[in-house]
């Protein structure tokens, strides 16, 4: 990818990147969404699902997948347990794309509450990304181990 004048990432072909391009997802992937309501961001939904050319799965799909898409937001209980819950079926190596109502926004989780969550889950917080108007993206992996 490169800098558009603008600013913004780009494909290699000069297109724009978009919220899936930014999250690394790529055809054949399996995706599971987890956390999904009413309040989810439908058009980044849609990117996701066009990026992977297949619809995410949900949590009882019952088999291993590449990336676990997590909508989070303040009231929805303890993040530690949801994270824990997110690492179920995904496999090794696989990411977890935390989402979180942007601050500011209804339900906001705060940064500082990811940050101490992720180790306990067993997870390093590794990059964030601009993937909606109202959602944020917090990447977090399970960290290699030392042999």
């Amino acid at each position: 990818m490169s800098a558009t004048p603008g600013g913004g990432p780009t494909q290699t072909d000069g297109t724009a990147a978009g919220p899936a391009d930014r999250l690394g997802l790529r055809t054949g992937m399996v995706v599971q969404e987890l956390g999904w309501d009413a309040d989810s961001d439908d058009e980044l939904r849609i990117a996701i699902e066009d990026a992977i050319d297949a619809d995410m799965v949900d949590g009882d799909y019952g088999n291993v997948v590449d990336t676990v898409v997590l909508w989070f937001r303040a009231e929805d209980g303890d993040l530690v347990d949801s994270l824990v819950d997110a690492l179920t079926d995904l496999v090794g190596g696989g990411a977890i794309w935390l989402l979180t109502p942007k601050v500011g926004r209804p339900s906001a989780v705060d940064p500082t509450d990811i940050a101490e969550a992720a180790p306990i889950a067993g997870l390093a917080q590794t990059t964030t990304a601009a993937v909606s108007r109202d959602w944020a993206a917090t990447r977090l992996v399970a960290p290699k181990s030392r042999g």
